[in-house]
């Protein structure tokens, strides 16, 4: 199981393309939420978006041998690129698994990293899964898991280090840390670090209408699946469930989830260019859409805000920027 130990050993492991990404802050954003909002920009991470840590975690923690022969890792986009991106820097065969509907830019960045695309539907009868362990069985290749492996966790906790190290810098020790939540990895992650090193910081995810499974799994105390698997912009956060791994840690340290709407996803994009100049994709801008439109659900004189990714393609981001005008 992932501990602060394997956190730290993972940021230990972290080359220099691993950047500690800024907290930023906008006046006019503080304004619309009625508070603080302070949001930690990991759509600025190497292969824009946060999942770069915990590929270059779980690919470089591999014994030698292993690691040459290969890895094999499913993603609608994020993890594809990170893994793809940390297996080129390894000097390891990469094939990626990803969904014929992932956005084009996406595909075409993972295919750009130097990987082989291996795509599915993901409405047709074979799940991704089955098709990964048949390619990763036949061609001796390890499988990176997007979520629910112990050291992509570990990846994606360093997160939470950097920001226990950032809010004492600004004297901060109390409040909600939204967190965009697909499987959890980058949620259990943060929510172990900040335990350890920052325990007056609570997480909190933020997930799409109709997708919002870490929330009801929160409330029941039960792992609940999402009935449906497409339909929400967010494409970067529509995992099925929480991992097996992950929910322990999410049931036990996190609060209530939030949940907003597409086009309040949207807006936030919207914002965040606007105001800080950040590219944020849909499921990237979740969080922040939490905490300026879902204001009365949270506590406290100030909020963090993971934007996790910002791999988003022109005609999404001109449909954001229209929320601008």
């Amino acid at each position: 199981m992932t501990s602060l130990s394997l956190i730290e050993a993972a940021r230990s492991r972290f080359p220099a393309e691993v950047r500690r990404t800024p907290l930023l802050s906008s006046p006019f954003i503080d304004e619309i939420a009625g508070r603080r909002v302070l949001v930690k920009a990991e759509c600025l991470q190497h292969t824009g978006s946060f999942k770069f840590r915990g590929a270059w975690s779980a690919i470089s923690a591999l014994p030698e041998m292993q690691r040459a022969s290969g890895v094999l890792a499913f993603s609608s986009g994020n993890h594809a690129q990170g893994v793809a991106a940390a297996a080129a820097m390894h000097g390891v065969p990469a094939v990626i698994i990803m969904p014929a509907d992932a956005p084009a830019l996406k595909i075409a960045n993972t295919r750009a990293y130097g990987a082989e695309v291996v795509l599915y539907d993901r409405g047709g009868n074979r799940s991704r899964e089955e098709i990964g362990l048949e390619i990763a069985t036949a061609r001796n290749l390890t499988l990176v898991h997007p979520f629910d492996d112990p050291q992509v966790i570990a990846g994606q906790g360093t997160v939470g280090l950097e920001i226990a190290e950032q809010v004492a810098e600004l004297g901060l020790t109390t409040a909600d840390v939204i967190v965009n939540c697909s499987g959890g990895g980058l949620t259990s992650g943060i929510a172990l670090a900040l335990e350890a090193k920052a325990p007056g910081l609570r997480v909190r995810t933020a997930e799409p209408e109709g997708f919002d499974d870490a929330a009801r799994s929160v409330a029941s105390g039960n792992r609940e699946r999402n009935l449906k698997l497409t339909g929400s912009i967010c494409d970067a956060i529509l995992s099925p469930e929480l991992g097996q791994n992950t929910f322990p840690v999410i049931k036990r340290l996190c609060g209530p989830g939030l949940v907003v709407s597409d086009d309040e996803a949207l807006s936030a994009m919207a914002e965040a260019f606007t105001r800080l100049k950040l590219v944020l994709e849909p499921g990237g801008a979740a969080s922040l859409a939490a905490a300026l439109y879902r204001a009365d659900e949270i506590e406290g004189e100030t909020v963090i805000v993971v934007a996790s990714g910002g791999n988003t393609d022109a005609a999404m981001f001109n449909r954001a920027l229209a929320k601008a005008v």
